[in-house]
């Protein structure tokens, strides 16, 4: 039996959602997983949110993920890691990026920003997973990587090797390749301990 998971990518248009959900995906089919994946876009070019949903295993038939199923949850933004939240069940591990991004409600003030999130999830006993994202693509050299170190901190619980990663990178990122390979074994040390 291979083995067979469901991960969950939210966060706002532009932080290369769509990009680590592929690199993933195609990281998953290079070990004979099957993979199913789906995305919507929202308002993505104007900030909004965007979701990918992926499912892989020995066959998957839908790549929608049903509430309570989403083994796996990666927020770019804070926030989004609360926003999926009926997604998640008690064994469910979040890999989150401790940017905020504060949505159009906040920034006119209407709303306020709630913090102590990542102690809102560590009280629900969700595994969460903080990942400096951004802190990370600025110490490589390059500020579009951010979605990278999710995706490196992401993939030690995953079923695929770390040098199937790197050949997808590889294959699917020639621009900056070195400082996404070094955003990636960033994210990737932070939950590979």
């Amino acid at each position: 039996m291979k083995p067979s998971g469901n991960i969950l990518f939210s966060g706002v248009g532009g932080q290369g959602i769509l990009l680590a959900s592929e690199i993933t995906a195609y990281a998953l089919l290079a070990t004979g997983l099957d993979v199913k994946k789906s995305e919507v876009h929202g308002m993505a070019q104007r900030g909004g949110s965007v979701v990918a949903n992926l499912r892989y295993g020995e066959k998957v038939y839908s790549p929608l993920i049903d509430p309570g199923q989403a083994d796996f949850v990666v927020a770019f933004e804070t926030m989004e890691a609360v926003r999926y939240l009926p997604f998640m069940h008690q064994k469910t591990k979040v890999v989150v990026n401790t940017h905020k991004i504060a949505p159009p409600s906040v920034a006119t003030g209407k709303a306020v920003y709630p913090h102590a999130i990542l102690e809102e999830l560590a009280k629900l006993k969700i595994a969460t997973f903080p990942v400096d994202g951004f802190g990370i693509a600025r110490s490589v050299g390059e500020i579009r990587a951010a979605n990278l170190a999710l995706v490196g901190a992401l993939s030690s619980f995953l079923p695929v090797g770390e040098e199937v990663f790197l050949a997808v990178m590889e294959e699917r990122l020639p621009r900056k390749l070195a400082e996404n390979i070094a955003a990636f074994k960033k994210g990737r040390q932070i939950t590979a301990a």
